[in-house]
């Protein structure tokens, strides 16, 4: 039977019949050993003889397959082999028949390589199924030290922390980065993903932001374990390398400045710009004006280039002839290469490209560190799976909301932004989208915010009990005082602790308590989702009452439990979709 055919019989993917043979570089018809026959006639190979397995050619002396040892069926040529890359050629007598389906393998190569980089290195590793071990044998890994939340899962959202170091490993990098250096956190993204992998946010945080790096334990090269002491008011790069600090550092510092506990970190080095890059054929990136910058040996004029290697290096690393020269300005080339690179690798023009996606493959095992929670193919399979679910369109990058120091005169350092910073922090902790996602869960939106409409009772007639379910200590009291002195809530009571932890605060109450249910919402700043409807309890004057459940996202009396709906007004960001020139 022909691969057509047997396509057809089984629901077998043609395209996945012939099969790239590493050694030779030439793509190869197998089919299954036993398989139905079929009525129309096609290619068959002689039977077994002299002990040579049917289908096979004998070899010679000098081991070379004797090409006459293999016969074809009268009247019908054998599949021509094809070159890397050519279409399949329809064979004699199946013209007019309905042509074998195609779009499988793209869809197979498209979820197994759809989220490199994390959104890069993670699919070039993720594709080299062919070759497992060789690869497992590429990568290296470091303990994360306790650090992280013990790996991504598939049911949550995800948060990954990509570290770019400047140490000068590799060919070709002495003039690179700082001479001497340990390898210093010199660029930092927080990849955050959706639960419903329908939007992503990058975001950049500034080697030069000043930050608490906390007492950080460390596993040593011999396995035993060191506290590494933290350090007050330092640049945040140095919470990789200096003293010894390891990536799990700089997650821990990452964790105590925005609340975000990452799942996995990936560290990489400069050869990981230059190898993936010509891995993939070169990135297409933007300038809005010519560029000539000695320092990172950039020179390219202004409009569009397609750039690798060196060049590509170059590129994310100029600083100086950009912006106002310094580090937030390269933070915006660096999100443009992304953008261009993340595009590249989803384009028809490198998943259906074997030799680009086995290049792609070594190229980001080996430019590629990664957590003791990461540190297989597999692992990597599985984190690009759901990575490569994401639409590039959703993918938003931007930066740490930053102010110039006021503690210096010369401007070398940059400190949070107190009143846009929290907001954006607090969107990645509550999964909130930075980009309009369009007919995302509109009716449920619709249902959920109709819970805070319409009339509310007065607050002195809100009767509730109040639980304490995984917020401080002393939570739910301090709640009760603030709600009967400063809000006239004075039907309210302490009813200890929950029965169970919860991760956020809700208000449950019965259909004839909405009215009381919408009061307190208003009080506390509950947003429609923390408003349960359910039944209603009996409070110590056995009245009917609301249970309201302070979770572990309790802020204390007082504080908003409203998630931010959209980033504060004056943060920049890009998706990964739209090219940008820079400026």
């Amino acid at each position: 039977m022909d691969a057509q055919g047997r396509g057809r019989a089984d629901d077998i993917d043609p395209a996945d019949q012939w099969v790239l043979n590493p050694n030779t570089g030439e793509y190869e018809l197998r089919l299954p050993p036993s398989a139905p026959q079929s009525g129309v006639p096609s290619p068959r190979r002689p039977p077994a003889s002299d002990g040579v397995p049917s289908g096979r050619g004998r070899r010679d002396a000098g081991g070379r397959r004797d090409a006459g040892s293999r016969t074809d069926a009268p009247g019908r040529a054998a599949p021509p082999r094809r070159r890397r890359g050519a279409p399949e050629e329809p064979l004699p007598g199946r013209r007019g028949r309905r042509p074998a389906k195609k779009a499988a393998k793209g869809k197979k190569v498209l979820l197994w390589t759809g989220g490199t980089m994390a959104f890069v290195l993670v699919a070039g590793a993720g594709a080299a199924y062919f070759y497992i071990e060789h690869l497992n044998g590429n990568i290296a890994s470091v303990s994360d030290d306790g650090a992280s939340t013990g790996g991504f899962q598939k049911d949550k959202a995800i948060n990954i922390l990509l570290i770019g170091t400047d140490k000068r490993t590799g060919k070709g990098n002495e003039s690179y980065g700082d001479a001497g250096s340990v390898g210093h956190a010199d660029t930092t993204i927080l990849l955050h993903v959706s639960k419903d992998r329908s939007n992503a946010t990058a975001l950049s945080i500034p080697r030069d932001l000043i930050v608490d790096v906390p007492d950080c334990p460390t596993t040593q090269e011999d396995g035993s374990q060191k506290v590494i002491p933290g350090t007050q008011k330092a640049r945040f790069n140095t919470s990789l390398g200096q003293d010894g600090r390891t990536p799990s550092c700089t997650m821990r510092t990452v964790t105590e400045l925005t609340g975000v506990k990452p799942d996995n970190f990936m560290v990489a080095d400069f050869n990981a710009v230059k190898t993936l890059t010509s891995a993939v054929g070169g990135v297409e990136v933007c300038l809005g004006k010519d560029i000539d910058d000695p320092d990172s040996h950039l020179k390219l004029s202004k409009g569009t280039h397609t750039i690798e290697g060196e060049q590509a290096l170059a590129f994310v690393r100029t600083r100086h002839a950009v912006g106002f020269g310094g580090d937030l300005s390269r933070i915006g080339l660096q999100q443009q290469f992304l953008s261009a690179l993340m595009r590249k690798l989803k384009s028809n023009d490198t998943l259906t490209s074997p030799s680009k996606m086995l290049d792609l493959a070594e190229a980001g095992t080996k430019a590629l560190t990664v957590d003791s929670q990461l540190d297989s193919i597999g692992k990597l399979k599985d984190l690009g799976l759901e990575l490569g679910k994401l639409n590039t369109k959703n993918l938003t990058f931007t930066t740490t909301p930053v102010i110039d120091n006021p503690t210096e005169k010369v401007k070398s350092t940059v400190v949070l932004n107190e009143s846009t910073a929290p907001q954006v922090f607090d969107m990645i902790k509550n999964d909130v989208s930075f980009t309009a996602v369009k007919e995302q869960k509109k009716k449920e939106a619709a249902a959920v915010a109709a819970r805070l409409k319409g009339s509310k009772s007065p607050a002195s007639e809100v009767r509730v009990r109040i639980l304490n379910g995984g917020a401080e200590p002393g939570s739910a009291q301090e709640t009760l005082s603030w709600l009967q002195v400063e809000e006239g809530v004075t039907k309210s009571e302490n009813a200890g602790n929950a029965p169970a932890e919860l991760a956020k605060t809700t208000l449950e109450y019965a259909p004839d308590q909405a009215d009381q249910a919408r009061r307190l919402a208003d009080i506390m700043g509950l947003s429609g989702s923390a408003m349960k409807p359910g039944k209603s309890v009996q409070n110590a004057q056995g009245l009917p009452a609301m249970t309201l459940t302070l979770g572990k996202d309790f802020k204390g009396a007082g504080a908003s439990l409203t998630a931010p709906s959209k980033a504060p007004e004056g943060v920049q960001k890009s998706t990964a979709d739209k090219v940008e020139c820079a400026e």
